[in-house]
């Protein structure tokens, strides 16, 4: 993949997936806490943790060297 290429994949993941994903991980976080309540500290962090990574994981290789 050309440099430019990757420039444009990562301004596309940044404009349309990550509005998605964070309105995803919203909803997840409403579902558990309406079912389970507020989770004990030691459970939330490591969750928000997780799913604050989550979304570039995948996406890695795009945004290795767009940066440049």
């Amino acid at each position: 993949m050309s440099p430019q290429q990757r420039k444009r994949w990562a301004l596309l993941l940044l404009v349309v997936w990550l509005p998605v994903y964070l309105i995803l991980a919203w909803w997840l976080l409403n579902v558990i806490f309406d079912r389970w309540g507020r989770l004990p500290l030691l459970l939330e962090l490591p969750l928000y943790i997780v799913l604050a990574f989550a979304w570039a994981i995948p996406f890695r290789r795009v945004f290795h060297g767009s940066g440049r």
